[in-house]
């Protein structure tokens, strides 16, 4: 999420309760997670293990919650909890606003579409030309949809990430990270009824020029897919993948959180992707292997019986 002005980080240092280290030059431009930061964003880390990662990534501003060596043009915001104070500063920057109407009037809506309805369209959405958006159809707020898209009734784009830290330590053990990106879908796009397009924690959530969504499906938060997929009932992809152009994932295929399935691949149904992909390939099976050799696994799997009764015969 990118801030309407940019934040001096004294104000910020302030706001969160933090201990301001490093360079104090610059201003805050954005907020960010780590896989999606850069120059004059703010990310957080509240784990050794992943000091390093941020502290060497694009991020301007850190919110740590320990005193490190802080790098050259860096800027640290020191504070017991940054998970708090990067909720704090989403609920201040994005706050959630009400709506009194189904259709925002901060919604700009395209010449020649439809909104059926029973349809919400949330507050500064935006709808291009020639869209048919079906009865109940939920649009949240700051949605950007492109021309010739059509979303059949029911489908929900926008619900808030899937993102939580436990404390263990408390009766209600978790805590939300606050979502403030955004669901974009570009031109030429159908999604299917009963679809659930979750926006990215800071960044967008996207489904390339021409993708094909059946119903049921559902897009994990900050996925990013690409350009004329095809995708059957029942899809479900957690957060943060990367789907490359012209993937089919046929129905019930499960795919797994920060991997990248690769341009062209066809994924057979109900299998279940862990780990990343290679592009121009048929994959079949849970965990999936190309489908020829799972093929010929399954068909040796069916020769054991006999084969363990001519050994003890």
């Amino acid at each position: 999420m990118q801030f309407p002005t940019a934040v001096d980080p004294q104000w910020i240092a302030s706001f969160i309760n933090a201990e301001l280290i490093g360079a104090t030059g610059h201003q805050a431009t954005g907020i960010n997670e780590i896989h999606k930061v850069t120059p004059g964003d703010i990310s957080f880390v509240d784990h050794e293990k992943y000091y390093d990662t941020c502290l060497r990534s694009a991020a301007t501003f850190i919110i740590i919650n320990k005193k490190v060596d802080c790098p050259d043009g860096k800027t640290l915001f020191v504070c017991e909890d940054p998970f708090s104070a990067y909720v704090k500063l989403v609920k201040h920057f994005r706050p959630f606003v009400p709506s009194d109407k189904m259709v925002s009037d901060s919604a700009l809506i395209g010449e020649d579409t439809v909104i059926m309805p029973g349809a919400f369209i949330g507050h500064h959405v935006t709808i291009g030309r020639n869209c048919l958006i079906h009865p109940n159809v939920t649009i949240y707020d700051h949605t950007e949809i492109g021309d010739n898209v059509i979303i059949h009734a029911g489908t929900v784009l926008g619900a808030d990430a899937f993102y939580f830290k436990r404390r263990k330590e408390r009766a209600s053990q978790y805590d939300k990270l606050e979502s403030c990106g955004r669901v974009i879908i570009h031109d030429d796009v159908e999604i299917g009824a009963g679809c659930t397009i979750d926006k990215g924690v800071s960044g967008d959530t996207v489904i390339g020029r021409g993708t094909k969504l059946d119903n049921q499906v559902h897009i994990g938060h900050g996925t990013v897919i690409g350009s004329n997929c095809l995708f059957a009932a029942q899809v479900g992809i957690a957060g943060k993948a990367r789907i490359e152009d012209e993937v089919i994932l046929w129905g019930q295929v499960g795919v797994n959180k920060d991997l990248t399935i690769g341009r062209g691949a066809v994924v057979y149904a109900q299998s279940g992707v862990p780990s990343s992909l290679e592009g121009g390939k048929v994959y079949f099976g849970s965990p999936v292997d190309e489908a020829r050799t799972k093929m010929k696994e399954l068909a040796a799997s069916k020769m054991l019986p006999e084969i363990w009764k001519r050994i003890n015969s």
